[in-house]
C-alpha cells in the first residue's frame, strides 16, 4: 500500500551519525500525516481483520533500549500523541507485549498499561472507535505449561484494561514446553480471551508444528511476526516466508525499516508494524 506522509522527528529511532552512536526515542511533536484509506487485511484463516499497517509500542514506556535510558512527562505526552494521530490517520493495529516497559526489562512503565489507557482516553472523546491490539506472551524458562499462558494473558488484559483483545502470540519460542505454550493459545481462543492467535520469531519447522497443533482443535494459526525489511530479509531465505505463504499464515513484519536504517536520508523514522 502507499501512504504519503511527511516524516518529522516522531515516535522514532534518530541516529547521531557525527558521534556513531544511535539515540533513540519514543517521539516527538512534530508529525504529519495524510489520512490513509480503510485497507486491511485478514490474518490468516482467522476471522480478524487489521488495518494493514499497524505501529509497534515498543518503545513505550521502555529505558533498557529506547528514550535514552529515561522516562518522563514528556515522552509519556509523545506516546499519547503518537497513538492519537496514528488513530487519526486510520491505523488502528497497534502490537505491545507483556515484557516492553515492564521491570523485567528495566523499564519504567509497561507498554501494555499505556495502551491500555491511550484507548481508555480515545473512547471518552470517540466512542465508536475501534482499536484492534496485539499482545504477547514471554516464553520465559520456567513458565511452563498451557495455564501460564492463560495466565499471562490474564495480567495482560487487566493492564490493558479490555476482556479481550483481537491478537495473542507467543513473543518467541521456549527452550522448552512449546506443546503446552500452543495448547494455552488454542485455550485462549476457546474462552473467548482472543479473537486470533499467532507467533513470533518461530522458524518454518516451528511454525509447521504450531500450525498442525492448533488445526487439530479447528483453529487457525493467523501470523508469524519476524524481523523482515528490504535490509533484513532472512525469512525469504530460511523458509519461513515460504512457509507462511503455503500455510495462509500470514507473515507479520516487525522492524520494516530496520529501526530507522532504510529511511537514510532523513534523521527518525516510525516503528511499523507492516502485515504482508
Amino acid at each position: 500500500m502507499a501512504m504519503a506522509m511527511n516524516v518529522s522527528p516522531c515516535f522514532c529511532v534518530a541516529s547521531n551519525r557525527r558521534s556513531g552512536n544511535r539515540v533513540r526515542a519514543v517521539a516527538s511533536e512534530d508529525l504529519v500525516f495524510s489520512k490513509i484509506k480503510d485497507d486491511k487485511v485478514k490474518l490468516g484463516g482467522s476471522d480478524l481483520e487489521v488495518t494493514r499497517l499497524g505501529i509497534g509500542a515498543w518503545s513505550w514506556g521502555d529505558t533498557s533500549y529506547w528514550n535514552n535510558f529515561e522516562w518522563d512527562d514528556r515522552k509519556m505526552k509523545a506516546a499519547k500523541a503518537a497513538f492519537d494521530t496514528s488513530v487519526d490517520c486510520g491505523i488502528t493495529f497497534f502490537d505491545t507485549a507483556e515484557v516492553y516497559g515492564s521491570r523485567f526489562s528495566f523499564g519504567a512503565i509497561n507498554s501494555e498499561t499505556l495502551l491500555g489507557r491511550f484507548i481508555k482516553e480515545r473512547k471518552v472523546k470517540d466512542p465508536e472507535v475501534e482499536v484492534a491490539v496485539a499482545t504477547k506472551y514471554a516464553a520465559l524458562p520456567w513458565r511452563l505449561g498451557r495455564q501460564s499462558v492463560l495466565t499471562a494473558l490474564k495480567d495482560s488484559l487487566n493492564r490493558l484494561g479490555l476482556s479481550s483483545v483481537e491478537l495473542y502470540q507467543l513473543h518467541w519460542p521456549g527452550i522448552w514446553g512449546n506443546e503446552g505454550y500452543i495448547d494455552g493459545l488454542g485455550d485462549a481462543v476457546e474462552q473467548g480471551l482472543v479473537k486470533a492467535v499467532g507467533v513470533s520469531n518461530y522458524s518454518a519447522s516451528r511454525l509447521r508444528d504450531a500450525y498442525e497443533k492448533l488445526k487439530k482443535r479447528g483453529i487457525p494459526l493467523a501470523s508469524n511476526q519476524v524481523n523482515y525489511s528490504l535490509i533484513y530479509r532472512a525469512p525469504e531465505e530460511n523458509g519461513v516466508k515460504a512457509a507462511c505463504d503455503e500455510l495462509g499464515v500470514t507473515l507479520i513484519a516487525y522492524s520494516p525499516i530496520a529501526q530507522g536504517e532504510v529511511l537514510i536520508a532523513v534523521s527518525c523514522s516510525i516503528i511499523f508494524v507492516w502485515v504482508l
